[in-house]
């Protein structure tokens, strides 16, 4: 039997040492510095602005992970500052920048950044980026300073807005709360905001170099950059401070709506190591298995028939994920596609369709690329397939959606998918994400017009990339954006991600969800990769989210009854009516251990944990979580860091 991992695996997939950010105070101004950035900036506890980081990205729109040298932070009772070096760089390319941060007690921050292109360096972004949270900001009042020097009075939106809110910026004004304002200026370039919700990110992003300029671009060797970014925070003497942190809570209430299916996807390369963990993978109870189909990639009969196999064994209904490679010859193409599922025995019982071109984003001011009409593919594909609900949207991310919305006419339901890490890898940005949830629902919800729609195959890792020409490698199993393999899918983290997740889709009123994989880089189930899987190469076994999946899964079509999360950000859960009694799956979604107060209490009832004790033994059984089930009764549950819990009772 393979020896216990590190807590690190059993929480992250991996042993990359993580370094805990420095706490910098100056009065009732605090900031956390981490890997150069600020984060969670707050006045007096409270939040004024989520973030403030100098990035330098690719060209393919991933971020690089500075190496710091020279840090230097030096702290008094009225102040702070930080110095430090930093080098960006792969084997081709190489930008060297300085960074200085000052804070003082009177609430003014500011972070200037000075770089240097040491070759020719070719990025989508270099310089600044500044995060405004969402929480008590979406749809609430901001004043603009643009460049020119006019001053606009406007809002943050409610619903996602799909292009930018505001541009043209030199600076925002905002309220962060009763009696605190807050400015942000922004220096040495022309700034501009996108609504970051789109991509699963709980904020909106004011990033430096407006996207209607050409992108990649190239900063010339020798070339210098230049920018400041002072944030100002102007309090009234009355302004209270935020309330001093309590318990996390779940509150538990009636009906509201039922639980959505919940299936697997499938890409077809993968299906041979699917087949041959069927076995386990069934006993998880997929709902469906979506099976991607796309004759770029060489898919064709035998994919399909792969497919299909995987779903029959698995006990799930088979989906088709359909993409049209064509633009002329669309509707041949369809039609050669329906053909082929009746000659398969029309196994298909719902069809989502997409055009390639569709795969790719399309950027605020750049050229939309050649594509068939939706209406007419909608219409070719409904004749094509006309025993199966017919879906459209977008197989890439919320954004693409929200930019192209689909014709609806022809379509049962719309769909989009998720990326946990789009911007940023770290553990909280993937947890904290998933704030963002409850606008991307509202906002599918509008857009699908009184349609149903669904979600996925989502995933805390990326497996296309629509701003690229691929995800991210990840030989080192990092955290990292847009890796196509994230470690923390097989951790506790990735477990409780997907209850998050799921549980916020549910609130939102899906109608079905699809998550990751059955094995492979978004896998519930161990299979050996060509990538390094710590502990469950040696162990095999399961990941402890697929104990999470097979719960939820069992869950369909059940009564959901409303459960309200204290913060939201800390604490998820699904609560369902079921036969044997209130069943309720919760978790912690912090890297530090909590109790969490349940109201109405819990009556006499059994409770499973999924957490880093418990770890080897949800590995190596399917049954684990009612093997782990113990007496219980009260008002509170403590889990540990990322842990996930299942409650049954009255």
């Amino acid at each position: 039997m393979a020896a216990l991992p590190s807590e690190s695996v059993r929480l992250f997939g991996t042993d990359e040492p993580v370094t805990p950010p420095v706490i910098l105070k100056a009065g009732p101004l605090s900031a956390e510095l981490e890997a150069g950035n600020l984060r969670h900036i707050r006045w007096n506890g409270r939040e004024v602005l989520r973030a403030v980081s100098y990035i330098v990205r690719d060209r393919n729109w991933g971020t690089y992970n500075a190496t710091i040298s020279g840090l230097k932070v030096s702290e008094t009772a009225d102040g702070f500052t930080v110095t430090y070096d930093a080098v960006a760089k792969d084997a081709e390319q190489e930008f060297r920048y300085s960074a200085a941060i000052t804070g003082s007690a009177d609430g003014k921050l500011v972070f200037s950044g000075k770089g240097r292109a040491e070759t020719d360096f070719v990025t989508n972004r270099t310089g600044f980026v500044i995060l405004h949270p969402i929480d008590g900001v979406a749809g609430n009042p901001a004043t603009v300073e643009h460049v020119g020097g006019d001053i606009v009075e406007t809002s943050f939106p409610d619903l996602i807005d799909p292009l930018q809110p505001m541009m043209d910026l030199r600076a925002i004004t905002h309220q962060a709360g009763p009696g605190v304002r807050v400015t942000c200026r922004m220096e040495g370039d022309t700034f501009e905001m996108e609504d970051q919700r789109n991509w699963m990110d709980a904020s909106y992003k004011t990033y430096v170099r407006p996207l209607a300029l050409p992108w990649p671009y190239t900063l010339k060797a020798g070339s210098e950059l230049e920018q400041t970014i002072t944030v100002t925070v102007d309090a009234a003497r009355e302004a209270t401070a935020a309330a001093a942190d309590t318990r996390p809570k779940l509150t538990i209430g009636g009906k509201a709506g039922v639980i959505p299916p919940l299936g697997l996807g499938l890409e077809p390369e993968l299906a041979s190591a699917v087949l041959t963990a069927t076995d386990t993978l069934r006993q998880a109870g997929p709902h469906h298995v979506m099976v991607q189909y796309n004759a770029a990639r060489g898919h064709g009969r035998g994919e399909l028939e792969q497919g299909i196999e995987v779903a029959t064994r698995l006990g799930a209904e088979p989906w088709l994920e359909f993409v049209v490679t064509s633009v002329t010859d669309f509707a041949d193409e369809i039609d050669r596609a329906g053909k082929l599922n009746v000659e398969l025995g029309s196994p298909f019982t719902t069809v989502f369709v997409s055009p390639a071109s569709d795969l790719k984003s399309t950027l605020p001011g750049s050229v939309w690329p050649a594509s068939p009409p939706l209406e007419a593919v909608y219409q070719k594909a409904r004749a094509a397939f006309p025993s199966a609900r017919l879906g459209g949207g977008m197989f890439s991310y919320f954004t693409e959606l929200n930019r192209k919305r689909p014709p609806l006419g022809h379509l049962d339901l719309v769909t989009f998918t998720n990326c946990g890490l789009v911007h940023a890898g770290d553990d909280r940005s993937a947890t904290e994400g998933l704030e963002a949830l409850p606008f991307i629902t509202k906002s599918a919800t509008a857009i699908a017009g009184g349609k149903p729609w669904h979600a996925g195959p989502s995933a805390l890792a990326m497996r296309d990339n629509p701003y690229g020409e691929a995800p991210m490698g990840n030989p080192d199993n990092i955290r990292q954006a847009m890796n196509r393999m994230d470690p923390r899918q097989r951790g506790l983290l990735g477990a409780a991600w997907y209850l998050g997740y799921f549980a916020h889709m549910t609130r939102g009123g899906a109608a079905a969800v699809t998550l990751g994989g059955g094995v492979g880089p978004f896998g519930i189930v161990h299979a050996k990769s060509d990538f390094a899987q710590p502990y469950f190469d040696a162990a095999g076994g399961l990941y402890p989210v697929f104990h999470v999946f097979r719960g939820l899964a069992a869950l369909a079509g059940r009564a959901a009854l409303a459960a309200v999360s204290e913060p939201i950000r800390d604490v998820q859960a699904v609560v369902a009516e079921t036969d044997h009694g209130r069943e309720l799956w919760v978790a912690n979604l912090t890297g530090e251990a909590a109790t969490i107060a349940l109201a109405p209490p819990v009556g006499q009832g059994r409770v499973s944990t999924l957490d880093a004790d418990s770890f080897a033994d949800a590995t190596a059984t399917v049954d684990a979580v009612e093997r782990l089930s113990v007496p219980f009764s009260g008002d509170e549950v403590r889990l540990g860091p990322y842990a996930v819990a299942r409650l049954i009772g009255s």
